[in-house]
């Protein structure tokens, strides 16, 4: 049973790219399809964490808009900061599913009880994941991988 979904931001929560004006300001597109989908595990009963390794401040705008309380923003070792958060909540590594687009996420993806990639993910993380989502990050990709967490969970219930 999946407890915590944790996930990377850019290139999994957006498609990977954001509008810089010179002035030290930054724009991203995230996609609400997606924001539901993390707002029905938290209906759920299910804890969610966004992992990035880019400090942003929209990161931490959204992270607060939907009620993802565990944040990390802007780190390099990802799965030191997953293996915390997992510690604080109780949860153990079979209890996680983690998101993710690129190899930085390949720790991650491997260590973790369910990894999953998005349909455009790079490097070698969608044959390292145990599943890989129809859609590209940003357009779907976490709502749908939201969905197949509950429908596994709902199938293990039974």
């Amino acid at each position: 049973m999946i407890r915590l979904v944790a996930m990377d931001v850019d290139g999994t929560l957006t498609d990977g790219g954001f509008w810089m004006d010179g002035d030290g300001n930054e724009w991203k597109r995230f996609d609400v399809h997606d924001g539901y989908g993390i707002v029905t595990l938290h209906r759920a009963g299910i804890e969610t964490a966004f992992i990035s390794g880019r400090f942003s401040k929209a990161t931490k705008q959204r992270a607060a808009e939907l009620g993802v309380t565990r944040l990390v923003n802007g780190v390099g070792d990802k799965l030191s900061e997953l293996r915390k958060i997992a510690e604080e909540l109780n949860i153990a590594k079979e209890e996680i599913a983690f998101i993710g687009d690129d190899e930085p996420d390949i720790e991650c993806v491997c260590w973790c009880g369910l990894g999953i990639a998005v349909s455009d993910a790079r490097g070698g993380l969608p044959r390292a994941a145990d599943w890989v989502t129809p859609s590209p990050g940003g357009s779907g990709a976490v709502r749908e991988a939201c969905e197949y967490i509950l429908e596994r969970n709902e199938r293990e219930r039974k």
